[in-house]
C-alpha cells in the first residue's frame, strides 16, 4: 500500500488551506493500545467494502498481452511526456511499425 509523506508544515494544495491544516495539525499519532483494537475496514462495513472494490473481469477476447519489455531511456522519457496515455500512443506507434513490417 502507498503511504502518504507526512508534511511538517502546511502546504496549499488540494483545496485545502491553513485552517484546514491548524484543524487537524494537533491530532496525536496513535496509540498501541488503540491500535491493538483496531478491526479492517472490511470486517466493520463489508457492504461498503465490497462496493468500494474495483477489479476489472476477465477480457471477453483478450486483444493485448502483458510483456516486460527493456526500452531505451530516452524513448521512454519521450512518450511519458507526452502525458496520460502515453502507454496507448506507444502501443499504436508499435503497432503501425508493426505493419509496415509486414508489408516489406
Amino acid at each position: 500500500m502507498k503511504r502518504h509523506k507526512t508534511l511538517p508544515e502546511f502546504t496549499p494544495d488540494r483545496g485545502y488551506d491553513a485552517s484546514d491544516w491548524a484543524i487537524v495539525s494537533d491530532t496525536p499519532e496513535a496509540e498501541a493500545t488503540e491500535l491493538a483494537g483496531a478491526r479492517p475496514f472490511a470486517d466493520v462495513f463489508p457492504e461498503l467494502a465490497a462496493s468500494a472494490r474495483r477489479t476489472r473481469s476477465k477480457q471477453k477476447a483478450p486483444v493485448k498481452t502483458l510483456v516486460t519489455l527493456r526500452i531505451d531511456t530516452e524513448t521512454l522519457r519521450s512518450f511519458k511526456a507526452t502525458g496520460p496515455g502515453w502507454q496507448t500512443r506507444m502501443d499504436a506507434v508499435l503497432k503501425e511499425s508493426a505493419l509496415s513490417l509486414k508489408k516489406a
